[in-house]
């Protein structure tokens, strides 16, 4: 999405142009700075998909002094109970699918099959969380001294501020919602600035599925504007940011001051092994869904292919073939492959990498210009661009870009493609194609990454799974599956001691 800032409250950018207003307390209230901005479409950005409210610091402060007054009664609604509404929120979303799909389309840009996508793992994540409402389990362990019982349970921690990115403007704010809802605690979410209705769409189906009143609140904005007031708020005391790096380090300094818990989701730059044993044809399709689907703005997009020199030649000029006839164009169109960068700043960055890669001597086989005339000259598209003879070394192989750009580089064998794959800042997502399970495994085991896929691209996580990387991506927690709930619960050991009389463990031990 591109956006127009500064606009005047009760702006018009056309007669149909709706306003849409921040969401506090169960209502939808305009923002207290008076200042509005504007939400385009980038694969036509003469389309305002609509008007949103530009906040300020007092938006945060009324919304997390909502959240914190709600949560006293939330954490004492039972977790099933909870968990009920979560599941009603899965069903609407189910109604409302086609929908929201285009909205998100509209507004970010991706193909209607992938904005499908997108809310579709909203709705796995709600199904899967409200299974979780009777499933927050803690251990019960039998104790050292007579007649005293031991156990752990987990607690809802308070207020949570979320910050969530723009290429899965449902999915993930859905990955933080849910399992921080049944677990008993309250959200302030700000959506990113590119893709706010469809987390303002995710919200109200929340509210209409029955969540009470300050629950769940949405603010919306621009990064530090909004963003800093809620990691410094002292009443929060969980920070989930899904983003770059370079803010991660920012908000995680932050919350440590404070000691708030903090979930950093941040950047990847994936490597997708092909060794000479691969059926070539699924690493192929793999290769192309992988590097070029969501435009390669996803954090575990197929940005590094490491092709082993027996097959190299073969691959290198079949991907070619395949990159150059996808489709670009608005994802509206069912036949489109490939939609646009998200907003102007980004396809700047895809174009200044490009111009990167080929200064470094990379061979740039295809692509590697901005799309022009009839159908792009209102967007921000950039075409497929794929570059081979990749030193392992060169910024394009080391630095996420976040945009259809694949280096392709080439390995001796399984050891040294792994060596290539491991030898970079980030540990998100990995993957290998093979057809002997010895190496898949040593793969398995030797990759330093979040995620490993065998037989399939870098992308395609689901909900019931950890999801999350090592090293600069992130700082060990995770989204998704159990450890979503692990970070929105603090554990609570409680002992129960029916002896009727003082026991001291460690020191009082039965003969």
């Amino acid at each position: 999405m591109a956006t127009m800032e500064q606009k005047p409250a009760g702006v018009q950018a056309g007669a149909k142009t709706k306003v849409f207003k921040n969401f506090i307390g169960g209502e939808w209230v305009e923002s207290r700075t008076g200042r509005t901005f504007e939400n385009l479409n980038p694969a036509d950005t003469r389309e305002v998909v609509g008007i949103f409210q530009k906040s300020g610091k007092e938006d945060v402060d009324h919304a997390i002094e909502t959240a914190k007054q709600a949560f006293k009664k939330w954490r004492l609604v039972p977790a099933p109970r909870r968990a009920e509404m979560l599941y009603k929120a899965s069903e609407l979303l189910i109604a409302r699918k086609e929908e929201y799909a285009r909205d998100m389309t509209r507004e970010m840009g991706k193909v209607i099959k992938e904005t499908r996508g997108d809310v579709q793992e909203a709705i796995d994540c709600g199904y899967y969380t409200a299974g979780e409402g009777r499933r927050l389990f803690g251990p019960t362990v039998p104790s050292e001294l007579p007649n005293k019982f031991a156990m752990a349970i987990r607690q809802p921690l308070g207020v949570c501020a979320m910050i969530t990115p723009w290429n899965f403007p449902m999915a993930i704010p859905s990955w933080k919602l849910f399992p921080a809802l049944v677990a008993g605690n309250t959200a302030v979410i700000k959506p990113a600035q590119d893709t706010p209705l469809s987390t303002l769409n995710f919200v109200k189906t929340l509210h209409d599925a029955g969540i009470p009143a300050g629950v769940v609140n949405i603010v919306t904005g621009f990064g530090s504007d909004i963003g800093t007031p809620m990691v410094e708020h002292p009443a929060v005391r969980a920070v989930s940011l899904t983003g770059s790096t370079a803010v991660g380090r920012i908000v995680g300094q932050e919350a440590a001051k404070t000691f708030k818990h903090c979930s950093l989701e941040l950047g990847g730059k994936n490597p997708m092994i092909v060794l000479d044993d691969a059926n070539l044809d699924l690493a192929l399709e793999g290769a192309l869904w992988g590097a070029f689907g969501t435009t390669g703005q996803r954090c575990t997009a197929t940005s590094r292919i490491i092709i082993q020199k027996g097959v190299y030649k073969k691959f290198v000029d079949e991907l070619v073939v395949r990159a150059k006839k996808l489709k670009v164009g608005n994802g509206l169109d069912e036949s489109v492959d490939m939609g646009p960068a998200v907003n102007s700043s980004q396809m700047e960055t895809d174009l200044k990498y490009i111009k990167i890669g080929e200064d470094e001597g990379a061979k740039m086989l295809c692509g590697g210009h901005r799309l022009e005339g009839e159908g792009y000259n209102h967007g921000w598209f950039v075409a497929p661009t794929v570059f081979a003879d990749v030193d392992p070394k060169m910024r394009i192989a080391q630095e996420e870009i976040f945009g259809p750009v694949v280096s392709i580089i080439p390995c001796d064998g399984l050891e040294n493609a792994i060596e290539i794959a491991n030898d970079i800042e980030y540990g998100l997502s990995s993957s290998i194609y093979t057809k002997d399970v010895n190496k898949a495994f040593t793969a398995m085991r030797d990759l330093y990454a979040g995620i490993t896929y065998i037989n399939a691209p870098t992308i395609g996580a689901e909900v019931h799974l950890p999801f999350g990387g090592t090293k600069a991506t992130g700082n060990g927690h995770r989204e998704g599956g159990i450890g979503a709930i692990d970070f929105y619960t603090e554990w609570k050991s409680v002992y129960v001691d029916y002896s009727d009389k003082l026991q001291r463990a460690q020191i009082d031990r039965p003969e």
